[in-house]
């Protein structure tokens, strides 16, 4: 019997497919639910891109306790045989898959039995329909997706391709499939467009008006979700939550940038003057309302998932400089690690939800911003050797984005 007809069949409650599940998210969702839920089985389907790294989900599966998803003390070189059959990557020509990754070394250390990586992209329909039919699979949650808002400007049909093209053929699997009991698409609060000082938090049924070519195909790809739900009753819910930050995100983002720039003795570049907003989130807080979605959301539902933590971009600076520089007082802080530079374009001022909804299903945020951003320093400073090479993520534009749109350089 090959290994997957073997776990497809060993009696789990729920064979969940998890794309995009070696990214910043995805890969604590996939921790979390392999550790929590032994009588589930997971298949982790990513493509690796740049901004993904599968040695973050399969060492978190070594650690203890179990349920600390911070906790990853395995050593790194632990890594040669795994179980045969519980990494493989797509082979399109053949169409079938490969007990090999390519660029990725095998593991000493077993994954566990409830679990499954496969390197692939989502906009392969014949690997979808394979990984549908095959794993037996009755549940997905869709995170992967290109989110690099400044990216998004200056290769927007790239995003359009993996956000709504991907999204589609995801879909559209699900639905010859059949069985599949829940599609748990995971959008953004960038899909609401910009508030001003004054906006109200905005409610699920808030009309959708993105300024970014990001929030445009991520709205684009939650109008193909409600369409399967209405017309082929595809079971399907939207989630969209304010930023996430923690251990494993890519430094292209705020807060890992911030970190990163300063771990490396450079100055933390602000776009602006440092006044945008963002609300912020920590990963084992939305981890828990991706977990009780699943087994309590309500079909056909949107749920925002945001916390009370809207901070301006250089108070996040500050509060990292206490950490990373102890000795400065804030006013020494400013002047000496910080450089405001030229805002981007189209840098909405900030983001306001409101999370009533999932709240009423038991959710609560539980990790204080600050304790969170010291989880998060703690993390880079131990584990940061597993994203080499981001000098250029530390940039404060793109270069494409400067060329586009004539930002100047420092």
């Amino acid at each position: 019997m090959s290994s997957s007809s073997s776990a497809a069949s060993q009696g789990f409650l729920k064979r969940i497919l998890v794309t995009g599940g070696a990214g910043f998210i995805g890969s604590h969702t996939v921790i979390h639910l392999v550790k929590r839920y032994p009588e589930y089985y997971i298949v982790n389907l990513d493509s690796l891109d740049y901004c993904s790294c599968v040695r973050n989900v399969h060492t978190a599966f070594q650690a203890t306790p179990a349920s600390d998803s911070d906790s990853e003390d395995v050593a790194d070189d632990a890594l040669g045989e795994r179980l045969r059959g519980s990494f493989c990557e797509w082979d399109q020509d053949k169409k079938k898959m490969s007990d090999t990754v390519r660029d990725e070394e095998p593991s000493s250390v077993p994954l566990p039995r409830n679990y499954k990586f496969i390197k692939g992209n989502i906009m392969c329909a014949d690997l979808v329909e394979y990984i549908l039919q095959t794993e037996q699979i009755d549940t997905i949650l869709h995170f992967a997706a290109q989110s690099h808002v400044d990216l998004s400007f200056g290769n927007s049909i790239e995003f359009s391709k993996t956000n709504i093209l991907g999204t589609h053929v995801l879909l559209e699997a699900a639905r010859i499939h059949g069985g599949i009991q829940r599609f748990i698409h995971v959008s953004t609060d960038e899909v609401y467009g910009e508030g001003m000082a004054d906006t109200a938090a905005m409610t699920e049924d808030h009309v959708l008006e993105p300024t970014n070519p990001y929030a445009a195909t991520k709205a684009g790809a939650e109008f193909l979700v409600k369409a399967y739900q209405r017309s082929f009753k595809l079971p399907t819910i939207i989630t969209r939550s304010n930023n996430v930050y923690g251990p494993h995100q890519y430094p292209e983002k705020l807060i890992p940038k911030f970190i990163n720039q300063l771990l490396r003795g450079q100055r933390v570049t602000i776009h602006g003057d440092g006044s945008h907003t963002r609300n912020y989130l920590y990963i084992s807080d939305v981890v828990s309302a991706f977990d009780l979605i699943l087994h309590q959301g309500e079909i056909g539902q949107v749920y925002n998932i945001g916390g009370h933590n809207e901070i301006p971009n250089e108070k996040v600076a500050l509060e990292l400089l206490r950490l990373l520089r102890p000795t400065l007082s804030p006013e020494e802080a400013k002047e000496q690690c910080i450089t405001y530079v030229h805002d981007r374009p189209f840098n909405d001022l900030r983001y306001t939800i409101d999370a009533t909804k999932v709240r009423a299903l038991g959710w609560q945020e539980r990790v204080d911003w600050r304790d969170g951003l010291r989880r998060t320093v703690k993390w880079w400073t131990r584990y940061g050797h597993r994203f080499p090479n981001i000098e250029h993520a530390l940039e404060p534009h793109p270069v494409a984005f400067k060329k586009m749109y004539n930002v100047p350089l420092l």
